[in-house]
């Protein structure tokens, strides 16, 4: 949960530590301060910033969290968890950008991934369902919608609504 500045000013900090305990012989530190070193590294690759990017991203500073996003160096080395929602995060930052087909690509990545909850989930494949309306491909919606109501029973209730509204609405342009 830090920033990548702030991984490297607590790794310098420990690196310092790690030659003190080596000139002082006391090797169980230095011991300890490796492995702290290499729980830092190794969240930087597993989580990256995509929990300081979430907190800003729910308080609406989208700027911010896509510029705490674009510091994870490999998103394909983040966890499972913390992958399906750095696309999602990227998915609503380009949605608000009108960078629809950005948004697109986000989006279906996060739907491969674990997300917190169903409706997150569902929420994805709603969004990939809507900018497949709005770009006129109508299969793609149609496939898209079925796949966010197959475990119906675990959906909100707001976001059956939204189902809805968007089968509806993909109805209305098919026939026209």
């Amino acid at each position: 949960m830090f920033t990548n500045q702030a991984r490297l000013a607590v790794s310098g900090l420990f690196a310092l530590l790690l030659v003190f305990f080596i000139y002082q012989h006391s090797f169980e530190l230095a011991c300890i301060v490796l492995v702290l070193i290499g729980l830092i590294i190794w969240d930087y690759f597993k989580s990256g910033t995509v929990i300081l990017a979430a907190k800003l991203y729910h308080t609406k500073d989208y700027e911010k969290a896509e510029s705490l996003l674009q510091q994870v160096y490999r998103p394909e080395w983040l966890s499972k968890n913390r992958r399906g929602f750095y696309e999602f995060m990227l998915g609503g930052i380009c949605l608000k950008r009108s960078d629809f087909n950005q948004a697109e690509k986000h989006y279906e990545l996060a739907a491969q991934f674990p997300l917190r909850n169903n409706n997150d989930h569902v929420a994805a494949l709603a969004h990939v369902a809507n900018i497949s309306i709005r770009q006129a491909n109508y299969e793609k919606a149609e496939a898209y919608l079925k796949m966010a109501t197959r475990d119906e029973e675990k959906i909100s209730a707001r976001m059956k609504d939204v189902i809805i509204k968007l089968q509806k609405e993909l109805q209305t342009r098919k026939a026209n």
